[in-house]
């Protein structure tokens, strides 16, 4: 009976331990797990307590600047057709294709620059103002909705003149149109009748003034082929100049403004008609006014007798005699020609 009770106690304190330890490495896996979730609400609430303590930036991002901008009138197409004929003829015009001048054949050879000048009678076509299917019909804005689009590239006139460095047409627009600026003008909203004196920013952005550009810049070539025995010209590139005003209104200055390679806008050109006062059907492509030099121009620049490149303005100071020297700029490579044959 002793031997049966010593072995009941001996199992009894065996499952006591056993138990014992089963607690023991329960509460130590507990104590383990809820370990890491105590030290993450701590850092939670730090990180909480920190952003409360930090002040927000509430202030509104500034505005963007106001830029520069030539606005294009968006082209109108008629509706119904707008003459008595169906005019089908320009949108198929092409310009014809140079003839090919071997180099050797170029016996001779003369850059000029010449001005045209909108307001001379000839040059009519140059400020015509009515408005067609595709666009205003004044070259300026030919040549600016082209480079709009992207179907011409302009080339920046501040540089040089032989077609380096393109610009795109905000830098254009910046340059033909003042940049926009801040003045201060009574709040009408909080000070209706202006007693307090109270003040507000308003931004003043003027807008493109056509009338402006009152001249074009010619880049020309004169080539005598001995092949086919003629003097020939061609054009190389147009350049619209602009007119600075003084505070007063006076004229400051001319400048040109960026320059076009002709021969990029020839297709473009044969596609809008230039105005013919005399008779309004029978008008010819902007490529053809051209190509047959229906336009008055005065010579500013050449390479005759040149060696400092100069513009005739700089060694020439009086209007008149500039003139005349452009004549004899003329008259030299006309005579050039006559001085091939004898009669």
């Amino acid at each position: 009976m002793k031997k049966y009770l010593i072995r009941f106690c001996v199992l009894a304190m065996a499952i006591l331990i056993v138990v014992g330890n089963v607690d023991g490495q329960t509460k130590r896996r507990t104590v383990k797990k809820r370990a890491p979730a105590k030290k993450t609400n701590v850092s939670k609430n730090q990180a909480t307590a920190g952003a409360d303590v930090t002040p927000k930036d509430t202030a509104k991002p500034a505005p963007p600047p106001v830029m520069a901008d030539i606005k294009m009138d968006t082209l109108r197409k008629s509706l119904r057709n707008d003459a008595i004929i169906e005019r089908n003829l320009v949108k198929d015009r092409t310009p014809l294709p140079y003839m090919y001048i071997r180099e050797d054949d170029a016996v001779y050879r003369q850059r000029v620059w010449e001005e045209i000048d909108v307001h001379e009678k000839m040059n009519l076509p140059f400020v015509y103002k009515a408005k067609e299917d595709n666009g205003d019909q004044r070259l300026i804005y030919i040549l600016l909705q082209a480079i709009k689009s992207g179907q011409l590239t302009a080339f920046d006139a501040n540089i040089d003149d032989r077609f380096t460095t393109p610009i795109t047409f905000q830098q254009i627009a910046s340059r033909m149109v003042p940049a926009p600026h801040t003045v201060q003008i009574p709040d009408m909203t909080k000070d209706p009748d202006g007693s307090k004196g109270i003040m507000k920013d308003t931004t003043i952005a003027e807008e493109f003034n056509p009338d402006l550009v009152e001249r074009y810049q010619i880049k020309e070539e004169w080539v005598f082929d001995k092949q086919s025995s003629t003097l020939q010209v061609r054009i190389l590139g147009i350049a619209p100049e602009l007119s600075r005003l003084n505070p007063d209104g006076s004229v400051l200055g001319v400048l040109p403004i960026f320059w076009i390679y002709y021969p990029d806008a020839r297709p473009l050109l044969a596609r809008y008609e230039a105005y013919n006062g005399k008779n309004f059907g029978a008008r010819m492509s902007w490529e053809e006014l051209f190509e047959s030099r229906m336009f008055s121009a005065r010579i500013i620049k050449s390479t005759i007798d040149n060696p400092g490149d100069s513009y005739i303005s700089l060694y020439i100071k009086d209007p008149i005699l500039r003139l005349l020297e452009g004549d004899k700029i003329k008259e030299k490579i006309f005579n050039y020609e006559q001085d091939l044959w004898s009669y």
